[in-house]
């Protein structure tokens, strides 16, 4: 039985997402997306960079790592951790945003995530310019910084909670398409900004965590002058609950109509958390791109996985929002992102056997089909949750699920890096990641015949 102390609260009266004026609705989405477009051109930058920047350390620090091409289950271990490390932080704290937006608004939760992605974007850009001789202070100025920004980048879901507060259930998945749609254009840019940095300071790697901390700052900018509170209180006050209350999640997971739609996004996030972690690396093995030039190269190849992401959730997605069902685009997710990841399990393996252009070919071919399922199930998976939840606790129930995806990207790249460097042929993640997704496909019918709503 649900806690009763969590059901005895109003709910309707307290909150209604259809009350702000539809001018300061339009307005929150304008804001969120910039919100949200700019301070992804930050994370763009800084993730195709992060497991080579550890690498390096790793190897100054733990010579073994080095040996038989670095192919170091110690290594592995302790990229994964730095990786998993931003995940962590948002697992933890996306529900105690959401919790707190609940009570407090979303405008001032955004602002707080914002202005630390600034501050951990700069201890990042220091931490990127010391010389391997420090490797111990730099690995720990990494990891400091990846567990800010995963602090800071945990209002995700608040930001998720005023899409939901501006829109109709029945166009809530053209809203959520639209943060996606941000997530795409920030991710194609970044790397763009990134491949600049290197390009006009090929000698101050720093630059490019500077770059995301001024970006991350003009999104404050924007936030604190532009963006409006969506967040409405009538009569009654706002739920009163404990900032870490580990109820919540408990009640999440035994509804019906949620607690499915949760685990399919979890697992989902789990099977392309065994690519998205290695995918610089893979870059760097496949096609040989190890010199500068060659580093330069992947910020390009990290814009086209964000320019496909931006067209299929900006475009592609919301033509065919209105004739497919949340179900079956997550279907045809799943589908598409376990076909990608055997492909990229192809090349590893066929590296050494084609030549360069078709390996980039079919690398890039997989690439899509992978980041196509998952922005077809990501938007998909959101807005189900959204509209079976309780308006009054949009911020809070979306803060779990996010809270669910964070976790499966704690897991995610501790298992595909170690798994990544146990072996030569760098197959494995790609067929785990594969596997788990083809095990979902059973949960389907559950999630379509479940009921809408949920109180």
């Amino acid at each position: 039985m649900p806690d009763p102390s969590i059901q005895t609260q109003p709910t309707s009266p307290a909150f209604s997402s259809s009350d702000p004026p539809k001018r300061s609705g339009k307005s929150a989405l304008a804001i969120v997306f910039l919100v949200v477009f700019i301070d992804l051109l930050g994370f763009g930058i800084v993730i195709p960079l992060l497991p080579r920047y550890g690498d390096r350390y790793v190897k100054a620090l733990l010579p073994s790592a080095a040996e038989a091409g670095g192919e170091s289950r110690a290594a592995g271990a302790v990229l994964g951790l730095l990786m998993a490390s931003f995940s962590a932080m948002q697992f933890l704290f996306a529900p105690i945003w959401g919790r707190i937006s609940d009570r407090i608004g979303r405008r001032p939760i955004l602002l707080v995530g914002l202005t630390g992605s600034v501050l951990f974007y700069l201890l990042f850009g220091y931490a990127s310019d010391l010389p391997e001789t420090w490797a111990a202070l730099a690995l720990t100025l990494l990891f400091v910084s990846r567990i800010g920004a995963g602090v800071a980048g945990a209002t995700i879901a608040t930001a998720q909670a005023v899409i939901a507060d501006c829109t109709t259930p029945e166009r809530r998945k053209h809203g959520m398409a639209l943060i996606g749609a941000a997530f795409g254009i920030g991710f194609t840019f970044g790397p763009l900004v990134g491949f600049a940095s290197l390009l006009w300071f090929p000698n101050h790697h720093g630059a490019i965590g500077y770059s995301a901390a001024a970006l991350s700052f003009l999104a404050l900018v924007l936030g604190f002058f532009l963006m409006p509170e969506t967040r409405h209180f009538k009569e009654a006050p706002p739920l009163q609950r404990r900032w870490l209350d580990w109820r919540a999640t408990r009640d999440v997971l035994r509804q019906p109509a949620l607690a499915p739609i949760v685990l399919i996004f979890f697992l989902a996030t789990l099977g392309f958390g065994g690519f998205e972690p290695t995918l610089a690396l893979l870059i760097k093995d496949a096609l040989r791109f190890e010199d500068e030039a060659g580093l330069r190269n992947s910020f390009l190849i990290f814009a086209y996985v964000g320019l496909v992401l931006v067209l299929t959730q900006g475009f592609l997605y919301r033509r065919l929002a209105n004739r497919l069902s949340e179900v079956t685009f997550m279907a045809l997710g799943i589908s598409l992102m376990a076909l990608g990841l055997v492909l990229l399990g192809g090349v590893t393996w066929l590296r050494n056997t084609i030549d360069w252009g078709a390996l980039l070919t079919l690398m890039l071919v997989s690439m899509t089909l992978a980041v196509v399922g998952f922005a077809f199930l990501t938007p998909s998976a959101q807005a189900l949750v959204s509209r079976r939840s309780d308006p009054a606790k949009q911020g809070e129930i979306l803060g779990v699920n996010q809270s669910a995806a964070s976790l499966a990207r704690i897991l995610g790249p501790i298992f595909g890096l170690s798994l990544y460097k146990l072996t030569p042929s760098h197959l494995l993640p790609y067929l785990f990641g594969a596997a788990l997704l083809l095990v979902m496909l059973p949960l389907l019918p559950r999630i379509r015949h479940a009921p809408e709503i949920t109180r």
